[in-house]
């Protein structure tokens, strides 16, 4: 493993750089190859000897070992970009990757709130401090523009826009989108803004949004532990992901097109986007008819 280090560091300086992933996505892919480059050292296999009968091996080990399909195909799409890796540097003679097919393993279904659960969690939060106010307009703002936690981390204040009632959101692979926020978010925007982020920032010029009670930058760590202490409160187990599946679904549900939910949520392909159109006919019954954003009854023509 550690004769390998070299080539996990190159393989992660190339996804960041070179292909743009978000450094999730990164640590993500690092992970997988790691765990094969680990199988490869406790089984003695050099990694110039890898060929498609040893990857099958570990792939059926990992199946074995009671891996799901879905993390295994996730394990392949790591793999193979691992695999263009190991060809540039003579490695391998191929992309053995290519040559295996990933498992069909059905995808699952993203968990979703329904409006009432939502206005249930943000109602919870106490407004009456600073911090508190901040938590109200984050959220709201999660929810609202259905962003990722490392987007409302980043989030610059000179991306707001309250005239258009626009945020200027920059995903995954740096890329930028324009994203509409609701009447409820607005209001908690304007109020942390204006009213309450000063007495945490102080005289420091800060450009990021949302301040930990230290007056820096939210870290997404920080952000996600916040959460998960207000999910418990509410007897739910949901992550805050699940705001920004709850944002999609409730979106599609009010009647938004299926392009205009992929443009919002920054999804490069349609087909990412169409996992929220097969949540089941029955939980949709139980979601809000009218269009987003509103969650607390604005009409759909806002």
């Amino acid at each position: 493993m550690e004769n390998n280090v070299h080539l996990l560091k190159e393989f992660y300086s190339q996804l960041l750089l070179v292909n743009g992933l978000s450094r999730q996505s990164v640590e993500t892919y690092i992970q997988s190859v790691k765990d094969f480059l680990l199988y490869l050292s406790e089984n003695k296999i050099s990694i110039d000897s890898v060929d498609n009968q040893k990857l099958v091996y570990y792939f059926q080990n990992r199946k074995l070992s009671g891996i799901s399909e879905l993390t295994i195909s996730k394990d392949m799409a790591a793999m193979r970009a691992f695999g263009f890796l190991m060809v540039e540097k003579q490695i391998w003679q191929e992309n053995f990757l290519y040559n295996l097919d990933k498992p069909k393993g059905a995808k699952l279904l993203p968990s979703v709130l329904s409006v009432e659960q939502v206005d249930q969690i943000l109602s919870k939060i106490d407004v009456s401090t600073p911090l508190g106010v901040r938590d109200r307009a984050l959220f709201e703002v999660i929810y609202s523009c259905g962003l990722r936690i490392s987007e409302a981390s980043n989030l610059l204040i000179s991306n707001i826009h309250f005239d258009e009632r626009i945020l200027i959101v920059t995903g995954k692979g740096s890329k930028e989108r324009l994203v509409p926020f609701g009447s409820d978010a607005e209001l908690w925007l304007k109020k942390w803004l204006f009213e309450e982020r000063g007495k945490i920032a102080g005289e420091r010029i800060i450009p990021y949004v949302f301040l930990n009670y230290n007056g820096e930058q939210y870290t997404r760590k920080g952000i996600w532990k916040n959460f998960k202490n207000r999910e418990s409160k509410c007897n739910l187990n949901v992550k805050v992901h699940t705001l920004r599946h709850s944002f999609a679904t409730h979106l599609l549900q009010g009647g938004a097109d299926l392009r205009s939910v992929q443009e919002m949520l920054g999804h490069a392909s349609l087909s990412t986007t169409q996992i929220y159109t097969h949540i089941d006919d029955e939980q949709l019954k139980d979601f809000h008819k009218e269009f987003f954003p509103g969650h607390k009854g604005t009409n759909s023509e806002e």
